[in-house]
């Protein structure tokens, strides 16, 4: 029988798949170490089981102890999944610009998260890396990994994702490419492929409001590089021990804007569903294609899964509110964020009492008229009070044809939200749209106003 005796033995040798579409103009071959094949859907399972069982080696801790350490929620995967399989306590501080989904898949393990303020200096009492150290000194038989300062991160890499590299590629490898947060993949993998072929170029991926970049090219650690950044995983504000800066050649920053829409277009194009960080590493890759050429082999290495960002970089209303939107909304996106999709009309021979009482009803001001399938008037709320008040109750049989006005505009569903100002007025408050399958919809002033 072929099986693995727990999850734990199914950590690494992920695959190493081409990419296409999204670097379509950069003349090397582009290969993606996958590392959601990882049982946490993450590079950290490799570090993280490294970091425990070189914990228990020591003695560091003992059966029944407890975990803790400070996770932007990937390592925190990691050390809960080996937990659960080796039988210890886990506790987890993070920070609160990390993702929902993060934190429930934590819980979901059986860890604890204590959510700490991102806007705070790294000593702060209150800083997720304080509150871990604070814990593990309170907490018998705790053991607190420390994966920036832990250099079994790092060595993990060595060991594992740089031998897997250079045997994937038959040695051909001539770039790696990766985002930097702890430095474990970087230094550890980067330390091996040099080893191999001193040759190699390891280029880091930092983000603004990091200081890894400035650091690397100048000896300063600048604290007016430190500002709030969303992209997640990748930057700090300290230097962790993990960060062999010998090993990286380059570091290059890309805005959380280009790294969010990457990791979309790789989605979308390639059919990966990525992190955040996988994103800056290809955007970034894109930003420097003009060093490589079509003899180069160049491997991005990934952090995580897509699943993690389904609130965020994955939710158009997310990316909208933070302008990282390329394209701008469409008629149709604001039909799909309607709460009531329902389409209600009435024909040009019901009476107006009917009309009136369809819109009581349905709680709706206004309605299309249409006949055989085609919209042929409209009739409003207000036209209809003011035909039965003026004329009471022995013509309020009158069909909708004598009341009704012209028909509402018709627009394409993929027409740009902002074009609806050119058909909408005091006068007419609504527009149908016609979808690609020639279902008709309505859109008010007060639908808009409500997804906007």
């Amino acid at each position: 029988m072929d099986y693995c005796e727990n999850i734990l033995k199914t950590i690494g040798n992920t695959p190493m798949v081409k990419l296409h579409k999204v670097v379509a103009g950069v003349p090397a071959t582009v290969l993606m170490k996958v590392e959601t094949f990882n049982p946490g859907h993450s590079i950290k399972d490799r570090m993280a089981l490294k970091m425990l069982e070189d914990a228990e080696a020591r003695g560091d801790i003992k059966p029944g102890g407890t975990i803790i350490e400070c996770t932007s929620g990937n390592t925190g995967m990691g050390l809960a999944i080996a937990a659960c399989v080796k039988g210890y306590r886990c506790i987890f501080t993070t920070n609160d610009k990390q993702s929902k989904e993060k934190m429930d898949l934590l819980r979901a393990l059986g860890g604890e998260v204590i959510v700490c303020p991102t806007n705070v200096e790294p000593d702060d009492p209150k800083s997720y890396y304080s509150v871990a150290e604070r814990l593990s000194k309170s907490i018998p038989n705790s053991y607190w990994c420390n994966q920036y300062d832990n250099l079994s991160n790092r060595q993990a890499h060595y060991e594992s994702t740089g031998p897997e590299i250079w045997k994937q590629t038959d040695g051909k490898i001539t770039h790696m490419i990766v985002g930097v947060g702890t430095g474990g993949t970087i230094s550890g993998t980067g330390k091996y492929l040099k080893e191999q072929n001193p040759d190699v170029k390891i280029w880091g991926i930092d983000t603004y409001g990091s200081v890894f970049k400035k650091y690397h090219e100048t000896g300063e650690f600048d604290e007016k590089e430190i500002y709030p950044y969303i992209t997640e995983g990748i930057g700090e504000d300290i230097l962790p021990k993990n960060v062999d800066f010998d090993v990286i050649d380059h570091f290059e920053k890309v805005t959380d804007k280009d790294g969010a829409v990457m990791a979309r277009r790789l989605a979308r194009e390639e059919g990966i569903l990525l992190g955040y960080s996988a994103g800056s590493a290809v955007a970034g890759l894109l930003q420097m294609k003009d060093q490589l050429t079509k003899d180069d082999v160049v491997v991005v290495v990934i952090h995580d899964h897509g699943s993690r960002y389904v609130g965020k970089i994955y939710n158009d209303d997310w990316m909208r509110e933070r302008g990282f939107l390329e394209s701008e909304m469409l008629v149709k996106e604001i039909i799909a964020h309607k709460q009531d999709k329902k389409f209600i009309s009435v024909g040009p021979d019901q009476t107006v009492r009917e009309a009136f009482q369809l819109m009581k009803d349905n709680d709706i001001s206004q309605l299309p008229v249409f006949k055989e399938d085609e919209p042929v008037g409209a009739i409003t709320e207000s036209a209809v009070l003011s035909y039965l008040l003026e004329n009471p109750m022995s013509n309020s049989e009158k069909s909708v044809s004598e009341v009704m006005s012209e028909s509402f505009p018709v627009v394409e569903s993929n027409l740009p939200y902002t074009e609806l100002s050119k058909f909408l007025s005091r006068k007419v408050n609504a527009v149908l749209v016609k979808d690609q399958t020639g279902q008709y919809h309505i859109l008010t002033h007060y639908d808009i106003v409500q997804v906007l």
